[in-house]
Formats: C-alpha cells, structure tokens, sequence
C-alpha cells in the first residue's frame, strides 16, 4: 500500500470511558489505513466499538491514545479555527436520524455547512443542483422535512454530507431508520457516488444488504479489529459479497441479528 494513497491513517487509537472498576476500553490500540475513493464498511456487535471510531475520526470524542491521520495532517492536535474547518470541510457526516432542521428547507438545510463558512445558496447553486440531480431530490429542495418521506430525508442529509466536497464522507448506520425499498435506494446513489465522484466513504452499519455495497468491510469485535473482507470489484458480485459478511457475521456471536 503506497503512501500516496492513503487518506486516513488511524494509529493505535485507543478510549477509555470512566475509571477503575468502570473502567471501559471502547478501543484497544486499533491500527488500519483508509485509500482514497474507497468504500469501506464497519461492522461488529453492539458495544464492539466501531460508533466510538468513527466519533473520534469526526472529533465528536477525543481518544485516550493514539492518532488519526487525514492526508498527512495528524487531527488530535486541531484547535479553534483550524477545528472548526476540518469538520465543516474536510469531513461530512451522515447521521442515521437524518438531524434535519424542520424550519428550514431542504435547499437551506444542504447549504447550512456553507453557510457556516461565508458561502451563499446563490454560491453554491450549480453544486445544489448536481447533488440534487445525482440524490434524485430535485423536486423536494424547496419543501420542509415534514412534507418529505424518510427516504427523501436522507438523501438530503447526503446531499448536506457531501455539499462541501469532503475528503471523507463519515456515515453512522444511514440506512438504520429507512424501510428496504428507500435503503437499496440510498446505497445505490451511495454507491454512484463513491464510483463517479471516487469519493471516499467510511459506513458503520448492522445491515449486511447495505454493507455488501462497501469495497471493504472491517469487523469490530470488543475493541480489536476481528476481521476484513475485501470485496474482488471485477469479479464478485454484491450478492455473494452479502454471503461472505454474512457467514462472518455468525462468527461474531448469533447471526446477523446480533451485528448492531
């Protein structure tokens, strides 16, 4: 793997929550590079750790040791401005209950990470209209989250995600709060993207339909890196992917019911 390549660096990244005898270790010294315009998935049992990684990685949560490495720049010393552009820049982050601002509408809700920096609507106008076109959400960006189905909801919280050309995308279980139909939906423009734009994605999830969409997937077991799958491109299809991270998904405890 050339250095050139790397995105991310996560080094050793270890947290601890509280002290002595509630004393918990979300990460044990977890090492793995992410390349760029790679698609790599996240699994593991509920607890195992792999929320708690990437909330380190968007610095929602300071780890107790290690470092994390974004194209060079070593994140755990960022501060003040230099803080606030990495995450309103560098990363975009897709949550699982979309987090849309109900009075404002579904253009002004994609341009709120803009807006934070001086950057107009107006600015940002054909950038709207390309996300638009490539979410399939043109006909909602002047409607509220209200007057949105759930699968139209998160394809504007992606459009918000990516609206500032992030180096990563950083996606907490997205398709968690969406029926079947509207997540094959989702990862097929996930997917679209990642593929047209090489954006790179890191996607924590439970549901191996969604992961089987993913170039690589990591499984998280109490803390430690427990296994990769690395998906042939060419040659393997996302349905015998999904029987791959299902069959090592039964390894982690129970069966895919117990992959949270």
């Amino acid at each position: 793997m050339d250095t050139f390549d790397r995105i991310l660096q996560v080094e050793e990244l270890t947290k601890t929550y509280g002290r002595g005898d509630n004393k918990t270790e979300a990460l044990k010294g977890i090492t793995f590079d992410v390349l760029e315009g790679e698609f790599l998935g996240i699994m593991g049992a509920s607890g195992s750790g792999k929320t708690t990684l990437l909330n380190c990685i968007a610095t929602m949560l300071r780890p107790t040791s290690g470092k994390i490495i974004l194209k060079g720049q070593d994140i755990s010393g960022f501060k003040g401005s230099k803080l606030a552009d990495y995450r309103g820049k560098e990363i975009g982050y897709l949550f699982q209950e979309f987090e849309l601002l109900d009075n404002l509408t579904a253009r002004e809700n994609i341009t709120l990470p803009l807006s934070l920096h001086g950057i107009t609507a107006r600015e940002a106008e054909k950038d709207i209209q390309e996300l638009a076109a490539m979410l399939d959400i043109t006909g909602v960006l002047d409607k509220f989250p209200g007057q949105m189905s759930g699968g139209q909801k998160q394809r504007v919280a992606a459009a918000r995600a990516l609206i500032s050309s992030p180096d990563i995308v950083l996606a907490d279980e997205p398709t968690g709060a969406l029926d079947s139909k509207n997540s094959k939906i989702l990862m097929d423009k996930l997917s679209a993207i990642n593929k047209i734009q090489n954006k790179t994605i890191m996607m924590v999830t439970h549901d191996a339909n969604a992961a089987s969409y993913c170039s690589r997937i990591m499984f998280i077991q109490d803390g430690c890196i427990f296994h990769e799958l690395r998906r042939n491109i060419k040659k393997e299809s996302t349905a015998d992917f999904y029987d791959r991270i299902v069959a090592v998904m039964a390894q982690l405890g129970g069966g895919s019911a117990n992959v949270l």
